[in-house]
């Protein structure tokens, strides 16, 4: 039996690593991919696909939002694919078969293919007991970062994270800003959200990570988003995407 399968991510490189993956397996057959959760929708509705490879935080529509609005009948298998271990708990009530943690390795991908071909050739089993299993191995695996080596010309740099204003995506690259400096690592900015998921940091918009000890004011804009001003000064939007990881950060609805 081959597997319909949908690779929903909004990164390309996250997308492009899950294809890679799934190319030796023969029973698993890629057929789109997408990069953002209204697409995701359109593709869910029109392909049927039975396994789905799904990101979290989304442009548009998150993913928890696509299996929302998703039609209940003949529903796929989820694997939810993402940097932020807390979701984990909300992946309880969607059913997900498992719960993969950015940046992830082979042999992790492949227990949860293990985890999928079982899902998918025995009825629906305790998936709560399951995932609770998993949150058990999730919780050690990520550590959390004090400070982040940066190479500067010959000299190497320890960059302490509580120093950090902000971070801007640079592709595949990263821009600390810390105070007038700005330091360049080489980390992407999903891989570098999931070294902070335990610090006081949050993504705020696609291109941009904050310390939000550093937050000032925070204004709605007429668009939905929301208008985020630094104590130096420097302005950023919240996007409405990330809006519900900020509030969570806080503690506090805006």
């Amino acid at each position: 039996m081959t597997v319909r399968t949908l690779i929903v991510d909004d990164e390309p490189l996250a997308r492009e690593r899950l294809r890679t993956l799934l190319a030796p397996e023969a029973d698993l057959h890629p057929l789109a991919e997408c990069g953002d959760g209204q697409e995701a929708l359109a593709l869910i509705a029109r392909e049927r696909p039975a396994l789905v490879f799904l990101d979290v935080e989304m442009p548009e529509l998150d993913g928890f939002g696509v299996l929302a609005e998703a039609s209940a009948a003949a529903p796929p298998v989820v694997v939810f694919v993402t940097a932020w271990p807390q979701h984990a708990v909300r992946a309880f009530d969607a059913s997900a078969v498992d719960y993969l943690l950015k940046p992830f390795t082979v042999e992790r991908f492949q227990r949860t293919l293990a985890r999928v071909r079982e899902r998918l050739a025995a009825p629906p089993g305790d998936l709560r007991q399951q995932l609770q299993h998993l949150l058990q191995e999730l919780r050690p695996a990520v550590p959390t970062a004090e400070r982040l080596v940066v190479k500067s010309g010959t000299q190497t740099l320890l960059v302490p994270v509580d120093a950090i204003d902000w971070v801007e995506s640079a592709g595949n690259y990263v821009t600390l800003h810390v105070g007038r400096e700005q330091h360049l690592l080489r980390e992407t900015m999903a891989e570098l959200e999931a070294r902070l998921a335990s610090r006081r940091f949050a993504r705020v918009h696609r291109s941009a990570l904050v310390n939000v000890d550093r937050i000032h004011s925070l204004s709605p804009t007429l668009s939905g988003d929301h208008r985020l001003v630094l104590r130096d000064g420097q302005e950023l939007t919240l996007s409405r995407t990330y809006r519900a990881r900020l509030e969570e950060v806080l503690g506090h609805p805006l």
